[in-house]
Order: structure tokens, then sequence, then C-alpha cells
């Protein structure tokens, strides 16, 4: 049986000591997070070809590079032409509405009310709003990776900027920054911010209201996607060495590592269920874990479409949302 490493290493500033996981070599006498000479943000495993039908429903559409599910609707963003493709779960054989977007979307962010947007090719977040289906943009400038809600802001890393943005509903934006190589996804967990910095394969608290990035902990090999669970916890996969940590995040420790052969990629949270589902990328399927206990526990396990790079839920129905980034359609399951 495959266990759950259970650990408790308390986060430590940049200054301290060396914190490490899994076996790597080369340390950079400047940067006690960063293992190697030069950083390079890990990928998703490439995809064998499909030998088994996919489980659930397959709807057309081309290369995806993400999907959410909010207040009944399925948002899909399409690679080519760049735009979001908007279903009715309730009637997912009727047309789809389809919205352009100004570049590839990188990241699509449930909010109360809408869908945030970023589109690091254009320099821009956009907000879908979930009422009317309308589009709002705001001009970020270089290449903003994620966007989320917090509080009556909205928090935008900014990719290889280093940095992270601070909108406010009214008033001038502000910048955080300080200790980052990139910053590539942030998740609020209620108990705290984190920001997801895939060139260090780490994670760092974020204290937005001081405007600092704090400490940050190693998380695993190739740190690929994080999600907020149901614990006041971060989840993140590990592309590389195929795992799935958890990280609480005030003071940030490193909780649990899970080993997820397969190549770990995509991640969502199913609150309502307590579930994690993770793609296996190297695999083509997609897996729920149950991580309510002390150690996650496999509950279903699909085959899915081809390069299941991105992975949404319905938390109302539980079903699975995965997206092809191959163009061979994005798939439903009803677990």
């Amino acid at each position: 049986m495959r266990r759950f490493a259970a650990v408790s290493w308390i986060a430590i500033p940049l200054a301290g000591v060396l914190v490490l996981s899994g076996c790597s070599s080369v340390k950079s006498d400047s940067d006690e997070l960063q293992i190697v000479a030069n950083p390079v943000a890990a990928k998703p495993a490439a995809s064998p070809a499909v030998t088994v039908k996919p489980a659930g429903q397959v709807l057309a559409t081309g290369a995806v590079s993400a999907v959410a599910v909010a207040e009944g609707t399925l948002v899909v963003a399409l690679a080519q032409p760049p735009s979001l493709r908007l279903y009715d779960l309730t009637a997912l054989a009727s047309a789809p509405v389809n919205m352009p977007l100004y570049s590839k979307a990188e990241k699509l962010t449930v909010a109360p009310g809408r869908v945030e947007i970023a589109e690091p090719g254009a320099g821009v977040v956009q907000q879908l709003s979930l009422a009317d289906r309308k589009l709002t943009e705001t001009k970020t400038g270089g290449q903003p990776a994620s966007s989320i809600a917090f509080g009556t802001d909205r928090l935008v890393a900014m990719g290889a900027a280093k940095d992270i943005q601070v909108l406010p509903a009214a008033g001038p934006a502000r910048t955080i920054g300080g200790q980052l190589y990139s910053a590539d996804d942030l998740v609020d967990t209620g108990k705290g911010v984190v920001v997801l910095d895939r060139l260090r394969t780490a994670v760092f608290s974020v204290d937005v209201a001081g405007g600092t990035v704090g400490e940050g902990l190693r998380a695993g090999d190739g740190a690929a996607n994080a999600v907020a669970d149901s614990y006041g916890r971060v989840l993140v996969t590990d592309a590389r060495a195929g795992a799935l940590l958890a990280f609480s995040a005030w003071p940030l420790i490193l909780r649990q590592r899970f080993p997820v052969p397969g190549g770990a990629y995509g991640i969502a949270y199913d609150a309502q269920r307590s579930l994690a589902w993770v793609t296996l990328t190297g695999r083509n399927e997609v897996v729920g874990f149950d991580v309510r206990g002390g150690e996650p526990v496999e509950k279903y396990r699909f085959p899915t479409v081809r390069q299941p790079d991105s992975v949404g839920v319905d938390e109302k129905s539980g079903r699975v949302i995965v997206g092809s980034a191959a163009g061979e359609g994005t798939q439903v399951i009803q677990p």
C-alpha cells in the first residue's frame, strides 16, 4: 500500500537553512531554495495516444487551456482562436456561447458571481460576469498568470515580473514583491494567501496587508498547480516527482506528501465532498482523492481524453471536467 508521508517542516526565511525535497544535487550559492543552476518550470508529461475510451461525455472543442465551473456554467478556455466557450451544465447538448479573448487564457479562477481570466499574451486580466455574461478588462501590463478575488480587492500573479499586483475596487494599484523568481499562481486558503513559484518549485506566504512576500518552502521537484482545500491547506501537484503535497498556510508548513505516479499535473477541489481531482497526463487519467483523513484515499479513477492538462469540478453535482490540451475535446464525468 502506498503510504502518505506526514511531515511538519516549518517554513524558513530565504536566509535560513536549505529546504530540500527529493534527491537533488546542485545548490546555488545565492539562493537556498534554488538547487539547480538554471531552473525551468515544470511542464505536463506528454500523453500517449488514447487506448481506452474516455469516461463520460466528450464535448467537441479545440485545444483547451483552462476550465472552470461556476453557478451552473461550464467555462472552457480555448487556445486557438483565443476564446471562451460557455455551456449550460443542465443542457450540454445546447449550443454554447462563444466569447473572443485577446490572447490565450492561462488560468480561470472562480470568484463570487464571476470568473477571473488571466491572459498573459495580452497583458490583461478580465472578469466574466456570470449574471449577464459580459467581460470587463483590466490592463496590467506584463504577463499576468493568475487572478483571484481577495475581499473587495483582486490579486494578480504577474509571472516573470516576479511580483503580485493588488487591484482595489477603488484607488491605485500596488505591488507586492520580493524573493520570487516567478509569480505563477495565487491561492487564498481563508487562513492566508500563498503564491506558487514554478521556477523555484516553491510556495511562499503572502502578507497582503503588510505588502510583503514571507517565508518560502520547496514544493517537491516540479511544482505545477495549486488549489485550496476545506482545511486551510494548499494542495500542490509535483509534476516531476509525481506527488500530491499539502501545505498549511499560516505558518507555512509542509504537512503531507503522497506519491501519485503517472504525471500529476492539473488539480481541482470539490469542497462539498472533500475530493481533490488530479490529472495524470502521462497516463491519460484523472484520479479523485478523499483528503479528509491523515492521508489521501483514492476514491475514483477514470480514463480521460489525451493530454488532460486542465481539470475543474461542479460542486453541486460532483461532475468533473477535463480539458484536452491536444484538441481532443472537453470531458464531463459524473462519478
